[in-house]
């Protein structure tokens, strides 16, 4: 496995980045074997010029940078987690920019695979702020974690109301992991810590720059399967993580609003454009990304059929698990009528042996 700190100090180099990295490891097999290669052997590599050569041979400050790095890394409990590691998060190393480190206070997990991105403008009406705290909730009881970029507004809604229903989320921000930014988001970000993640490029230490946002954004969608646009102006960062999503082949989801607001500007526009999807509740969603979340959800741990139930009860009852299935499909498999198995639902629901979830979807309690 590769250095950290060779890494760190690679990442000191100027006008470098991470596509140069990258190309760079996989040339001289290591961070080490590059930051020990002489300038001719660089400028081999194709797209290293020898401005960028020497200024990997004469790195000066690189080692310092990195050792310094590593101890405030360690100060606040964070971790690095490098592109050749194996729990990179595998959504993420597909995209055509990602980055080299990835510095993480909290953890990731193997569910976050299956992760949706909430974005939206800074200042949303309460109509934004409704869509964005229904759509966490409705997620959060799938199981899917929710992805947003803790910024105020849509962001903060989307990552608190996933908190509140005992969900997961994952704050991917434009500074440093000991920069509190917004400040007054700093026990939001310690919560997503402690249970989900808070992600950043950038290294201890760094501002929330404007330039940093934009690299922001494409982790954000990088991370998930797609991402939803509450609220945006026609040029807000929300349409920024939009262009990203789709440059990653990812899907884009859009919230129509009023015609005369610009809040709804940029998803109207995204609509208009055919660029996203319309999403009028958050079965439209599901209904798109159905097949790629349904693996993620628990296997069947119930107990056995209870024995208060009539034949057609029992008969759909038996064909359920922890695992959501669309009324269509369970009619199917239980060969009765949509209407049929519907009503057997609902008195299943009742007894409290049934749980329906957005979608038409339905799993035992």
């Amino acid at each position: 496995m590769f250095s950290v700190r060779d890494l760190l100090e690679l990442a000191f180099v100027p006008r470098i980045g991470p596509q140069k990295i990258r190309k760079l490891v996989a040339h001289f097999q290591s961070p080490a074997q590059v930051l020990r290669a002489s300038p001719r052997d660089l400028i081999r590599v194709p797209g290293i010029e020898k401005k960028l050569a020497s200024n990997i041979v004469h790195n000066k400050g690189g080692a310092r940078f990195a050792d310094d790095q590593l101890k405030r890394v360690n100060r606040i409990g964070a971790r690095i987690v490098t592109l050749w590691d194996a729990d990179y998060p595998e959504l993420l190393k597909k995209t055509y920019d990602p980055p080299v480190l990835l510095f993480v206070l909290g953890k990731f997990n193997p569910r976050d695979s299956h992760s949706l991105a909430i974005v939206g403008t800074r200042t949303p009406s309460s109509y934004g702020q409704h869509i964005a705290e229904t759509l966490a909730r409705d997620f959060t009881q799938l199981g899917i974690t929710v992805v947003s970029g803790l910024a105020r507004g849509i962001d903060t809604v989307a990552h608190a109301a996933t908190l509140k229903a005992k969900g997961r989320t994952i704050a991917v921000i434009g500074s440093g992991l000991d920069v509190s930014y917004p400040p007054e988001n700093r026990r939001l970000q310690e919560l997503i810590a402690n249970e989900g993640a808070v992600v950043s490029e950038f290294p201890m230490g760094a501002k929330p720059d404007a330039t940093n946002f934009p690299r922001r954004n494409r982790i954000i969608s990088g991370l998930s399967v797609g991402t939803i646009v509450v609220e945006s102006a026609e040029d807000g960062g929300a349409m920024i993580t939009a262009s990203t999503a789709l440059d990653q082949n990812r899907e884009v989801f859009a919230i129509p609003g009023n015609i005369t607001d610009k809040r709804s500007a940029g998803p109207n526009m995204l609509i208009r454009e055919g660029r996203a999807k319309l999403v009028q509740r958050t079965e439209d969603i599901l209904e798109e990304l159905g097949p790629q979340l349904r693996h993620l959800l628990k296997k069947d741990t119930s107990p056995e059929t209870p024995v208060d139930l009539t034949l057609f009860e029992r008969r759909v009852f038996d064909k359920l698990s922890n695992e959501p299935i669309h009324i269509d499909e369970l009619a199917e498999v239980a060969e009765t009528s949509t209407a049929d198995a519907l009503v057997s639902l609902l008195s299943l629901e009742f007894k409290g042996l049934v749980r329906q979830l957005p979608g038409k979807l339905f799993l035992k309690q």
